[in-house]
C-alpha cells in the first residue's frame, strides 16, 4: 500500500471534490449499516452535513470506524463529529460546505439555526481506487 500520490490525489480530488454521493457504512451492535450520503472530499477526508442526532452519528459516537464506497473507489476511516455547522471553527469547512452543495443547501432541508446541524468528517484511513484498468492501494495516514 502506497501512501497519497501526486497521481492519486489528482485522482481523489477531481472525482469527488465536488457535490457527489458515497455510501457510508456504520456499525451498531455488530450489525452494519449503509446509506448514501452527499459528500465533498478535501485532503484525505470527506465531509457531510448532517444531524447530530442521526442513526449514522449514534453509530459513530459509539463506534467510529467507518466505510465508504464511491465512484470506482472504497476505503475505511473514522468518522468524526466535528459539531455545529455554523461554530468558529468550522468556518473553512463551511465555507467549501456551501459552495460545493450550492444547488441544494438553501433548499430548506438543512436548518443553520438548529446547533444539531452538524458536519461529519470522515478522515481516511486507506483505501482502492480504480481508474482506467489500474488499481491503487492508497494508505491516507500521515507519518
Amino acid at each position: 500500500m502506497k501512501k497519497l500520490t501526486f497521481e492519486t490525489k489528482k485522482l481523489m480530488d477531481e472525482r469527488f471534490g465536488h457535490d457527489n454521493i458515497i455510501a457510508l457504512a456504520t456499525i451498531d451492535a455488530g450489525i452494519p449499516y449503509v446509506r448514501n450520503v452527499d459528500a465533498f472530499y478535501e485532503e484525505g477526508a470527506f465531509y457531510v452535513i448532517t444531524y447530530a442526532l442521526s442513526n449514522k452519528m449514534n453509530h459513530i459516537a459509539k463506534n467510529p470506524a467507518v466505510a465508504i464506497a464511491g465512484d470506482w473507489f472504497t476505503a475505511h476511516g473514522t468518522g468524526i463529529n466535528l459539531g455545529y455547522f455554523g461554530k468558529p471553527a468550522n468556518k473553512e469547512i463551511a465555507k467549501k460546505l456551501r459552495k460545493a452543495f450550492c444547488a441544494w443547501i438553501d433548499n430548506g432541508h438543512n436548518n443553520f439555526d438548529d446547533e444539531n446541524t452538524c458536519i461529519l468528517c470522515i478522515r481516511l484511513t486507506d483505501g482502492v481506487l480504480f481508474s482506467n484498468g489500474t488499481r491503487y492501494d492508497i494508505d491516507f495516514t500521515t507519518d
